[in-house]
């Protein structure tokens, strides 16, 4: 049996002549989707795999398709001679492009043999000169494959006794899930990093030199171990005996780069603290050194792809890939290729255009502030500066620090404006998302036909919608970054067929039974708008975090737009401050901003242009009706028969009243007052999961210290396994309704989160009194034919729209208590407001 290893992402060439076996070959090892033969794009674009005058435009279509399918990171065969090198070399820069390794598969089958076999196909009509002239450039090519560039290569006589094997690369280290602690630019600074571990729970034993965590945690280092501090040979002998143990991993920094270099004899400029590190390698060597230094990887990807450790950032595309070009990027990051004051290389902001889904662990470039920017973040916070030596705990997203002991390195470029870092305490609570230019929308993240993704399922985003998002955004808005939610539209409850009614409870509660739901809230539907309130502590809290505009927050309707001008909202937003820290909130959830789904009242605070079209409605039917009455009546004491028309026009009549009062208890000038009914998020965390009983607690905390600002949620909690549930949810929500109420939102007591086997459940299904539903249908719609002819709306669209949308929210919610990247928010935040451009029936 001959094996072959190649890597699991690779583009594989096989070489050999016409008629050596290599499509058998190919079918019989890897799947036909990986294959591309130069006989189909011969065919592809020339209707004839024989022509061979078509094979410059083939071989264009197949290096297209290879590009696409390596840059997706797929694996790729290449069928054809590529018996020369020119045909060889475009392969080679396809595979350079995309940073994988080129593997050459030989076929060094005898030519006599592939002879017999050309001669045998009918559709093969060449020469054997044609044979030997291949058979030449084959041998020919045999010692140049590995100059050419091919990383590994495999010359087989016979096909025949063949396994594939496939080989992760080195970075590939996916399988390692953590949990991690990844430690920043450590710079010869051992007593630092013992303090650091040990802050961080590791315990050193007499067993070696190196400590054990007790829980099992793993030890990722970022690169740049030694130079600059007072013992980069203590702190190589540390890390070095962690990694022997198997419980760290560290990866090249430049200046491992540069002393392999020196320790391998070649010349190198010792500056930048190496002459240090060789004074002090040479009282205290170290063995095996260069073999370790030479070890060390550009790059891991780990936990499945979701974290990427580099010492200098990795771009997306890069990650998981082996090539000199990543390599370079991951030791030494991207510069603009100018200098600045200090003659440092001005260095790219690669992180501010990140995209990508793994989280990327850095250091290389020293920082006061650590910042999250979008899913990066940068752990050299300077320690052989005098700064402090920082880790990042994973998955918990927590940054540890602890201050340097002193200055052992003056720094070329000042730390901040006035000087070097002071060695201090940092808070560990973790770095926030400081505002900065990559939290500005970027248009290719929210516009054209999207596939967003999320834990829920993938929502398609049609490219009109999309463009219709960003209008609404970019006229009428708040500033994107306010915005981390926009609710849902909400789902109407199935039609009833009870006699008389549109809407009922017994459908509201069956549709949530239906699901596997067993036990509901049934809320109080306020007449009024919803707005969400994003409220900070101070505005420094709204600088730190949001937007640096004066503003304390914000508070906006379902469309993004503002209820009102910034001095009125910074007074609402005061008074809902003032309650939110006498209830005491702000420590409760350790943050200083909170995000409140709510409901604003009364409805003619906002929708009062919406009632004077009601109202017109109303006023143009009270002024014909009662004289379409007289006249009928006049008519008919004249002995006409206009009886059944008199009925119908009074029957009008009594309706149009009933639309009149249902109406005007909504035209009021009562002070604006917010019902609240969940608390979405916080800093670091989202409540998605909290049930509706612990939302509407919190709620309620807020009316008992300021009833004026607040107004309470009526509800009922039932369990869907007792009998009367249904009964008294139909009798509960008939007292409401007759006292005034829009009607009552049926929610699964679990939360915003809920599951049942097929995927989330509707947030909320609203049932709506019947009176109300006058406003919205028409003064008659509860006459039969009417009712009749409503009773076929169809409801699958609205409800698809709902979830849909809900699924956004969430995926919003949970990226902004996982501090994700705010180009996630705003994709997810567009994409909501994007399903609105949907064609629904309004009236639903």
């Amino acid at each position: 049996m001959t094996v072959i290893d190649i890597p699991e992402l690779a583009l594989v060439v096989l070489v050999g002549i016409s008629g050596s076996g290599k499509s058998t070959f190919a079918r019989r090892h890897f799947a036909a989707s990986q294959i591309l033969s130069s006989d189909t794009f011969r065919a592809m674009v020339a209707d004839d795999e024989n022509d061979q005058s078509a094979s410059g435009d083939a071989f264009d279509v197949l290096h297209y398709v290879a590009a696409k399918r390596l840059r997706a990171g797929r694996l790729s065969v290449v069928d054809a001679t590529n018996v020369q090198a020119h045909a060889r070399a475009g392969l080679i820069t396809v595979a350079r492009e995309h940073d994988v390794l080129p593997v050459a598969i030989v076929l060094d089958i005898p030519e006599s043999v592939c002879w017999e076999r050309t001669r045998a196909r009918p559709d093969r009509d060449f020469g054997r000169d044609v044979l030997k002239r291949q058979h030449r450039d084959l041998r020919r090519s045999l010692g140049q494959l590995r100059r050419e560039g091919f990383r590994k290569i495999h010359i087989l006589d016979d096909t025949e006794d063949v396994e594939i094997r496939y080989e992760k690369l080195f970075n590939d280290r996916s399988e390692l899930t953590g949990p991690f602690d990844v430690i920043g630019d450590v710079h010869g600074c051992r007593d630092e990093l013992e303090a650091l571990l040990i802050r961080l729970g590791w315990v050193f034993t007499s067993d070696g030199p190196s400590p054990v965590h007790p829980d099992g945690r793993m030890a990722l280092f970022v690169g740049d171990l030694v130079d600059r501090g007072p013992d980069s040979p203590g702190v190589l002998r540390l890390v070095m005996d962690m990694i022997s143990r198997g419980v760290a991993l560290c990866v090249a920094g430049n200046h491992e780069a540069k002393l392999l270099r020196y320790l391998a004899g070649r010349k190198v400029t010792v500056s930048h603290g190496l002459a240090e590190t060789i004074a002090q390698l040479e009282q205290d060597p170290i063995d095996g050194l260069a073999r370790f230094l030479d070890g060390l990887i550009s790059h891991y990807v780990l936990d499945g792809g979701n974290l990427v450790v580099a010492h200098a950032g990795l771009k997306a595309e890069y990650h998981g890939r082996a090539s000199g070009r990543v390599r370079s990027f991951a030791m030494y990051g991207d510069t603009t290729g100018e200098t600045d004051e200090y003659g440092l290389p001005v260095r790219y902001p690669w992180a501010n255009d990140y995209r990508g889904k793994a989280m990327v662990v850095y250091g290389h470039t020293p920082t006061v502030t650590l910042e999250w920017v979008n899913n990066t973040i940068c752990l050299d916070t300077g320690a052989v500066f005098g700064g402090r030596l920082t880790a990042l705990r994973y998955p918990e997203r927590e940054l540890v620090s602890i201050p340097a002991l002193r200055q052992y390195y003056q720094p070329a470029r000042p730390l901040t404006p006035s000087g070097p870092m002071t060695p201090g305490a940092v808070n560990a609570t973790g770095a926030v998302n400081a505002v900065h230019a990559g939290n500005a929308v970027n248009l290719a993240d929210v516009t054209g036909r999207r596939h967003v993704t999320t834990d829920h399922g993938t929502i398609t985003i049609p490219a009109e919608h999309a463009a219709a998002a960003l209008e609404v955004m970019s006229r009428f808005a708040v500033d994107p970054r306010w915005l981390l939610w926009l609710p849902p539209t909400m789902a109407p409850s199935s039609t009833s067929t009870v006699d008389g009614w549109l809407e009922h409870p017994v459908e509201a509660i069956d549709d949530l039974r239906r699901t596997g739901t067993a036990k509901v809230v049934c809320e109080e539907k306020h007449m009024g708008s919803r707005a969400v309130v994003l409220v900070c502590r101070d505005q420094a809290a709204a600088a730190k975090r949001f937007v640096d505009d004066g503003a304390t927050g914000v508070v906006y309707t379902r469309t993004g737009r503002s209820f009102f001008d910034p001095g009125r909202t910074e007074e609402l937003l005061g008074t809902v401050r003032t309650a939110i820290t006498e209830a005491g909130l702000w420590d409760e959830f350790d943050s200083d901003w909170l995000l409140l789904d709510c409901e604003l009242l009364p409805w003619s605070a906002k929708a009062e242009s919406l009632i004077r079209a009601y109202a017109g409605v109303g006023a143009a039917g009270r002024a014909a009706l009662p004289a379409a009455v007289s006249v009928l009546e006049q008519a008919a004491a004249r002995g006409l028969d206009v009886t059944a028309l008199r009925q119908r026009v009074s029957s009008d009549l009594t309706a149009l009243h009933a639309y009149t009062a249902a109406y005007r208890p909504y035209v009021s000038q009562a002070p604006v007052t917010l019902a609240p009914f969940a608390v979405l998020a916080a800093q670091g965390a989202a409540f998605t999961d909290r049930d509706h009983e612990w939302q509407l607690s919190i709620a309620d905390r807020l009316v008992a210290v300021d009833p004026t600002t607040f107004t309470p949620t009526r509800r009922l909690v039932l369990d869907l396994a007792c009998e009367d549930a249904t009964a008294r949810a139909t009798q509960w929500w008939l007292e409401l309704t007759a006292a005034g109420a829009e009607g009552m939102v049926v929610k699964p007591h679990d939360g915003l989160a809920a599951r049942h086997g097929k995927g989330l459940v509707q947030p909320g299904i609203k049932c709506r009194g019947r009176e109300y539903l006058r406003i919205i249908y028409g003064p008659s719609y509860t006459e039969p034919a009417q009712l009749a002819s409503l009773r076929e709306r169809r409801l699958g669209r609205k409800r698809s729209l709902a979830l849909r949308e809900h699924t956004l929210g969430l995926a919003a919610l949970a990226t902004v208590a996982g501090n994700g990247p705010f180009h996630r928010v705003h994709e997810l935040v567009f994409a909501i407001l994007a399903c609105e451009s949907e064609p629904v029936d309004p009236r639903l």
